[in-house]
């Protein structure tokens, strides 16, 4: 039946053509943007796969130049340790000449003295972007080292470094100024009774810390100094601190409740509050937690140096040289493997992220061998689209010759 209203084949027709233009607008728009999947609507498992995938790229940026930062601030530790072990061998060869009877050991003396000044200045100088790792003010650092991604979710992970001390500094008997306890009972937190620590005391004053004397009689030192070591225990966790020059109770007190969190107290267990130099510590359980502070005086690894004298003990010399020589190359060998595994770690992130990249592209991107050869295909079905419309257009002008 033929019919002037209903025209079947110009429909059929109409409708192939819209499909066919569909199909090549998709293409002509993979081809400009290089993607096959630019959109959620194009693929949408595909597109927040790739999503989370660009994410994770755009972290391991950050990651590899924390990597960098951490591998040039162990390049620093390193070349100092190996610079104070030339010093040190250099000062052994002029211990083991003060040995001989007919030797000026005063002027042997002398050059020891401007060796250890030496060697002071390249601890105190051995520092990256305010981090130093050999002068005894930081016990580790952690180097930020990846993203891990499974299925309870994403974390980050560092590599933990141990800075070493090779400083100068012997100290003396810390006596008081460590810190105190208000509010505990039987050294334990208890619900509902918070316990401060406070009651810090810096030689010389708050913001003023006195550098160690090795001269000063034990017992004189009465407060912290750099180097010294304070730690807080709240149940099983510990927290430490190192004091570093020009610390107050604030700075104290705020590294002591940085390193409890880090090292995994529990937020929820335990409430900690910094107000005014001090520390209060709640107990949000139903149990006693005890609690203790106490203040360690820092030994530089090199504190021998002080007492060196070769003009009066050349035999004591010598075997404390050897002692330390060995100090700095355990030092050198450790910051070198440290370095050797950041450097592992920063090639492995490279590749990682070149690998993710390409996986993402394998995802989003468009095959333009595939989508030239669809384009040319589809340009020629449009204009077979174009000619078959026209003749089903064409059709019920027949119909005309029925009724001459």
């Amino acid at each position: 039946m033929s019919s002037i209203l209903t025209n079947n084949s110009a429909m059929v027709a109409l409708q192939t053509m819209k499909g066919i233009n569909m199909n090549l607008n998709k293409t002509q728009s993979d081809i400009s943007t290089g993607k096959e999947v630019a959109t959620a609507k194009d693929n949408a498992a595909v597109w927040a796969i790739s999503k989370v995938m660009e994410s994770d790229v755009e972290g391991f940026k950050g990651i590899s130049d924390s990597l960098s930062v951490g591998s040039a601030t162990l390049t620093v530790a390193r070349q100092a340790s190996e610079s104070v072990t030339k010093l040190l061998t250099e000062m052994k060869g002029k211990i083991v000449a003060a040995q001989a009877e007919n030797v000026d050991r005063d002027k042997i003396q002398t050059d020891v003295v401007a060796l250890r000044s030496q060697i002071e200045s390249v601890v105190g100088a051995a520092q990256f972007n305010g981090l130093n790792l050999v002068n005894g003010s930081e016990t580790s650092v952690n180097v930020l080292a990846s993203l891990d991604r499974s299925a309870a979710g994403v974390a980050s992970s560092n590599i933990n470094v141990t800075a070493q001390n090779l400083s100068t500094s012997a100290g003396a008997a810390l006596t008081a100024g460590g810190g105190t306890l208000t509010g505990a009972v039987a050294g334990a937190v208890v619900t509902g009774t918070p316990v401060t620590v406070d009651g810090f005391a810096f030689q010389g004053g708050a913001g003023a810390l006195a550098k160690n004397d090795p001269a000063a009689a034990p017992g004189t030192l009465t407060a912290l100094v750099a180097g010294d070591e304070v730690e807080l225990n709240i149940g099983t966790v510990a927290g430490r601190y190192v004091v570093q020059e020009g610390d107050t109770a604030d700075s104290l007190v705020s590294g002591l409740k940085n390193s409890l969190t880090a090292n995994g107290l529990s937020d929820s267990d335990f409430t900690l509050t910094l107000a005014a130099g001090a520390l209060s510590v709640a107990n949000n359980t139903n149990e006693g937690a005890a609690i203790s502070v106490s203040a360690t005086r820092g030994t530089g690894g090199l504190a021998g140096l002080n007492t060196i004298d070769v003009a009066t003990d050349p035999a004591s010399a010598l075997q404390d040289i050897e002692a330390m020589l060995q100090t700095s190359i355990d030092a050198a060998a450790s910051f070198g493997s440290s370095q050797k595994r950041i450097d592992i770690q920063s090639d492995f992130v490279g590749q990682l992220t070149d690998a993710l990249k390409t996986g993402i592209g394998a995802m989003v991107d468009t095959d333009m061998e595939e989508a030239s050869a669809r384009l040319q295909a589809l340009q020629v079905q449009q204009q077979l689209s174009t000619q078959a419309l026209s003749i089903a257009n064409q059709q019920p002008q027949g119909l005309l010759s029925l009724f001459r």
